[in-house]
């Protein structure tokens, strides 16, 4: 039968994952997110989750979402443009741009759908997308699908800015577009994005930055990785940041100038047909912009704890990248060897994941300890000590 073939081929790819050391694995947690996980009746330190300023958790945020679901219901019926904009998406929106210095913010469900609005709706035929080879995966389909309706793509080398001037100045089109991300997710170093943005001044191209994983961390008071670097909102500038990291909750916003949100609006496909999200999700967000807002003591303290993690595992077999962020990836090569580390970690009560291609480069397989504000001195010092014993 056709079914039991197509079938078939499939358990055979999964065998192949499986041989290979590439299957990934859910595990069910029993707790709210935060340092302590409850994994099948057990607890264990959390250094797997996005949580950066342990947010996730956090009660105020909690109380405005169940208030905000009690007053404006449980979904918004609608996509933003048909009737699922109310109020509370429109207080954010306004909420966010002011918060990162920008004219206008558009929300999104999440940072993908996001990034499959901006870079096909800004790619018009004829375009050329100029892609930091390590970006993350939604900015890659993002670039697939600009391709399909007509665009180029070109990927340089990780930050190697000479690499990217090299093409865009061998490109005679009329829309250029520079994506990069701004922390990169699985080596958590920064883009040089003063560098960038005199790239897209000198060659009148977009920059296009992912800040997923600076907002709420990066630059004075969390305003992110732009605020990190002093650089002011520009017309040419559109900053995507996520909001289920460091802000705690979910969705994603994209700030830009009155014009660029307006034409992302009208012709980004994956906000125009997309359920506006729940208006409680944007009551609880407008808290967490709040907290974020006023969370120095937070950030010093994760501060605090990735410079002790960084000073504990200094002479260790396994390299740690050069990171000043939350992303803090340990280096051990093969996926057997990873994923036996992150087992033995695992029975020792902590939960590292263990990071394998396609996701990072073949031979680079790593652990990807991310660290938060909710991490005490003490559970740094357990992950240092029990690497330690595993060298």
């Amino acid at each position: 039968m056709i079914e039991d073939r197509l079938t078939t081929e499939l358990a055979a790819q999964l065998q192949e994952m499986a041989a290979a050391g590439l299957t990934r694995r859910r595990r069910v947690l029993e707790s709210p997110c935060g340092r302590i996980a409850t994994v099948d009746g057990r607890n264990v330190l959390n250094f797997a989750s996005n949580d950066y300023l342990g947010l996730a958790g956090n009660a105020e945020i909690a109380r405005a979402l169940a208030d905000g679901a009690l007053q404006w219901g449980a979904g918004s019926g609608a996509s933003h443009l048909v009737s699922g904009h109310l109020a509370p998406h429109e207080a954010l929106e306004k909420e966010i741009a002011a918060f990162v210095g920008f004219p206008r913010a558009l929300t999104f469900s999440t940072g993908y759908l996001a990034n499959l609005a901006i870079v096909p709706t800004l790619a018009v035929r004829g375009a050329v997308i100029f892609s930091d080879r390590l970006n993350h995966a939604s900015l890659i389909d993002a670039m697939q699908l600009a391709k399909a309706q007509g665009a180029e793509t070109q990927r340089y080398a990780h930050c190697d800015m000479a690499a990217l001037e090299k093409l865009l100045a061998a490109s005679d089109a009329p829309n250029k577009i520079i994506v990069s991300d701004a922390v990169f997710s699985m080596d958590g170093d920064l883009a040089p994005l003063p560098l960038l943005f005199e790239l897209a001044e000198r060659y009148d191209a977009w920059l296009v930055i992912d800040d997923a994983h600076g907002f709420g961390v990066l630059g004075p008071q969390g305003r992110g990785s732009l605020a990190h670097f002093n650089l002011p909102h520009h017309p040419r500038l559109l900053l995507m940041g996520t909001l289920g990291k460091a802000a705690g909750v979910g969705g994603a916003f994209v700030a830009g100038s009155q014009t660029a949100i307006e034409y992302l609006l009208q012709k980004g496909r994956t906000y125009i047909f997309t359920t506006a999200a729940p208006p409680a999700i944007a009551c609880a967000l407008s808290k967490s912009v709040q907290i974020i807002e006023h969370g120095d003591a937070l950030r010093a303290n994760l501060s605090a704890r990735i410079g002790q993690l960084r000073d504990g595992v200094g002479d260790l077999p396994w390299q740690l990248l050069p990171s000043a962020t939350a992303i803090q990836p340990l280096i051990v090569g093969e996926n057997a060897a990873v994923l036996a580390l992150a087992t033995a970690l695992w029975e020792r009560g902590l939960w590292v994941p263990a990071i394998r291609p396609p996701t990072v480069p073949k031979g680079t397989a790593r652990l990807r300890i991310s660290v938060s504000a909710a991490h005490t001195a003490a559970d740094i010092d357990q992950l240092i000590n029990a690497l330690k014993e595993l060298a």
